[in-house]
């Protein structure tokens, strides 16, 4: 038995030698795989309390549990929570950017570890946020979805890639005001097996959370198919100057 390891650990020193490990946001070789260099991981924003009970978004000062910002308690949203590992940076948009147009697949699992810290102890089911069959098919995979494995892996809590469609191609919404992103995700997610969610505990899993109008979108049509409770966690969020 050990004579037979001997080569496959020469040869993973040769593969390590080749193609050593490299920070996920700039590249610079690091000691193991999904570990940021020391300038990376300090130029990301890690997230968590003091925060909105609901929606995430930090508080400069601990107010308390339980506690929601004023745009929660004027218009709460769709969902019961969302989290996210990181603020939206230069750092954390550009890991995103490597996976979601790069063809960097592996930055999934790098996202997947620092986001399970987060995932909600009751969840029973993750769903990722699917993207429409033609942007599906030209860049050949779901970035939400690869990200979802990777914390099934680490979790244990399986994911559902089939309970929700995109039927519609939306357009960018990006310079799109509140109003206007939310009419054009409007009846662009339909529920494909609705007893999969019924009386589940969801986690929806995206990338990057901006206005928040396409998991609104997604999670109210999971709340209308009997899941108990539907929450988000993603990879970064974009956290406003007053936040």
């Amino acid at each position: 038995m050990l004579l037979a390891r001997a080569p496959v650990a020469a040869l993973n020193r040769l593969v390590a030698l080749a193609l050593p490990p490299r920070c996920p946001g700039c590249g610079e070789v690091v000691e193991a795989d999904h570990r940021f260099c020391a300038l990376c991981w300090s130029a990301l924003r890690f997230l968590g309390d003091p925060a909105c009970v609901t929606c995430g978004a930090p508080f400069a000062i601990d107010r308390g549990p339980g506690l929601r910002c004023a745009p929660c308690l004027i218009r709460p949203p769709a969902h019961d929570g969302l989290r996210a590992a990181v603020a939206y940076g230069p750092v954390a948009r550009d890991v995103a950017l490597k996976l979601k147009y790069g063809g960097r697949l592996a930055l999934a699992t790098t996202m997947a570890r620092l986001m399970h810290r987060h995932l909600a102890s009751d969840a029973t089911l993750l769903v990722p946020v699917p993207l429409h069959r033609r942007r599906l098919w030209t860049r050949g995979y779901n970035q939400a979805l690869l990200i979802a494995a990777g914390l099934s892996r680490l979790s244990g809590v399986p994911v559902a890639r089939d309970v929700l469609r995109r039927t519609r191609a939306t357009p960018p919404l990006k310079g799109m005001n509140g109003r206007k992103r939310a009419q054009a995700v409007r009846g662009a997610f339909v529920m494909v097996d609705p007893a999969r969610v019924t009386g589940q505990s969801v986690v929806l899993i995206d990338d990057v959370h901006t206005s928040g109008a396409t998991v609104a979108a997604c999670a109210r049509g999971l709340r209308a198919a009997g899941a108990e409770r539907v929450t988000i966690l993603c990879w970064a969020r974009v956290v406003g100057p007053d936040d």
